[in-house]
C-alpha cells in the first residue's frame, strides 16, 4: 500500500485548489499590470511600432545600405510621422480652443430649446436638472484649457517614447538572431513569438493602411461640408481606427457636436451620414476581411480585450487591445500544446471553418 503522502502526489493537485490558486495569481498578475501601466504602455508601443517598421529595414539591407544607415532612416522616419501628428494636434487643438468660447451662445441656445421641447413632452425642468447642470460649456472650455495646460507631461511621454523607440530600433538588427537562439532552444515559444510578430505586423499594417485612407476621406468631406478643423477630425479618425468596435463612434463624436454649433441638426445628421456610409464600406466591409485573416480573433474576444486592456493601461491599451491580446495569447495559450482549445474559444469564425471540426455526428461516431 501506498503512503498517504505519495497518494495525494499521484492524484495531483484538487481542481478546486488549482482553480484558487490560479485565480488569485491571475488576480495579483492583473494588480501588477495596473501599477506598472505607466512604463508597460509607453515600452509596448514602442515596440509595436519597431515591429511594424522593421521589414524596412531589412529591405533596406539587402539592398546594400548598411545597418547603422538603415537603423537611423528607421528612428528618423518614426520620430517624423510622431513629430508631424502631435504638431498638428497641438496646433489644431489651440485653434480649437480659440473657437470653442465662440459656440458658447449658440450651445446654451440649444440646451434652453431641448429643455422647452422635452418640457411639451410632460418632462418637467426639475427632472431635467441633473442632467442639465452637467451640459455646462463653460466646463467644457475648462476641459480644453486642462489639456492644453497639460501639454508639457505629454511632451515628456513624448520624449520617453521617442528613447525608447531609439533603443528598439537599434536591438533590432540582433532580435532575429534573439529569435532563432530561442527556437532552437524551445521550438513551442519559439514559433508562438514568430506568431505574434507576424500577426501584429499584419494588423498594424492592414489597420493603418485603411485608417489613414479613412482620415483623408473624413478630411475632404468635412472640408466639403464646411466644419471647422478638418484635419484635427481626420487625425482623431486616424487614431480611433486602432480602437476596435467603439473607434468609430469615438471619431465621429466631436466632429457631430461641432457641425451641430456650426449649422444645425441636418448638418449634424450629414456628417454622421458621411462618417457611416464610409465606416460601413472601408471599416465594416473591406477591412475586417483583411485584419481577420491577420489578427484570428473573433469579435467578442476582440471587445473584451479593448475593455480589459483599456482598463489596465488606459488609451495606450484600448489602442493597442488587439496585440496586447495577441501577446498574452502567444505567452500563455500557443506555447502549450494543452491550452489550445482557448485558441478555438478565441478563433474567429472564418479560422475555425479552415480548421475543419468535425460535426457533432463524426464526434459521436468516434467516442463509440
Amino acid at each position: 500500500m501506498k503512503p498517504a503522502g505519495r497518494e495525494l502526489i499521484a492524484r495531483g493537485m484538487p481542481r478546486a485548489l488549482m482553480l484558487l490558486v490560479g485565480g488569485a495569481s491571475l488576480v495579483v498578475i492583473i494588480a501588477g499590470l495596473k501599477i506598472g501601466a505607466w512604463l508597460l504602455g509607453p515600452v509596448f508601443l514602442a515596440g509595436v511600432i519597431v515591429i511594424t517598421l522593421s521589414p524596412a529595414t531589412g529591405w533596406l539591407r539587402r539592398h546594400g545600405v548598411p545597418g547603422w544607415i538603415s537603423t537611423a532612416l528607421l528612428v528618423l522616419l518614426v520620430y517624423a510621422v510622431i513629430a508631424a501628428l502631435v504638431l498638428v494636434v497641438i496646433v489644431s487643438v489651440g485653434q480649437l480652443a480659440a473657437l470653442l468660447p465662440t459656440y458658447a451662445a449658440r450651445a446654451h441656445d440649444l440646451v434652453t430649446r431641448l429643455t422647452s421641447l422635452l418640457d411639451r413632452w410632460g418632462v418637467t425642468p426639475d427632472d431635467l436638472r441633473p442632467a442639465t447642470t452637467g451640459l455646462d460649456f463653460d466646463r467644457l472650455i475648462g476641459y480644453v484649457g486642462a489639456v492644453l495646460g497639460s501639454v508639457t507631461s505629454i511632451g515628456a511621454g513624448i520624449l520617453f517614447l521617442l528613447a525608447l523607440l531609439l533603443f528598439l530600433s537599434i536591438e533590432v538588427a540582433v532580435a532575429n538572431a534573439r529569435r532563432l537562439a530561442v527556437t532552437a532552444d524551445r521550438p513551442g515559444v519559439g514559433a508562438a513569438i514568430t506568431e505574434f510578430i507576424r500577426g501584429t505586423r499584419r494588423y498594424m499594417l492592414v489597420t493603418t493602411v485603411f485608417g489613414l485612407i479613412v482620415a483623408v476621406l473624413d478630411v475632404v468631406a468635412l472640408a466639403i461640408m464646411g466644419i471647422p478643423l478638418p484635419v484635427l477630425w481626420g487625425v482623431l479618425a486616424f487614431i480611433t481606427n486602432y480602437i476596435p468596435n467603439v473607434g468609430f463612434l469615438l471619431g465621429l463624436a466631436p466632429p457631430a457636436v461641432l457641425a451641430l454649433l456650426e449649422g444645425d441638426w441636418q448638418l449634424m445628421l450629414a456628417v454622421i451620414v458621411v462618417y457611416s456610409a464610409l465606416n460601413f464600406v472601408v471599416q465594416s466591409l473591406i477591412q475586417p476581411r483583411f485584419v481577420g485573416n491577420a489578427v484570428g480573433l473573433s469579435t467578442i474576444a476582440t471587445f473584451v480585450s479593448l475593455v480589459f486592456w483599456g482598463w489596465i493601461i488606459g488609451p495606450v491599451g484600448a489602442i493597442l487591445a488587439v496585440p496586447l491580446t495577441l501577446l498574452a495569447k502567444a505567452l500563455l495559450v500557443d506555447v502549450d500544446p494543452r491550452a489550445r482549445w482557448v485558441d478555438d474559444l478565441l478563433a474567429s469564425r472564418a479560422v475555425v471553418l479552415d480548421r475543419q471540426v468535425p460535426t457533432e455526428q463524426e464526434v459521436a461516431r468516434e467516442s463509440t
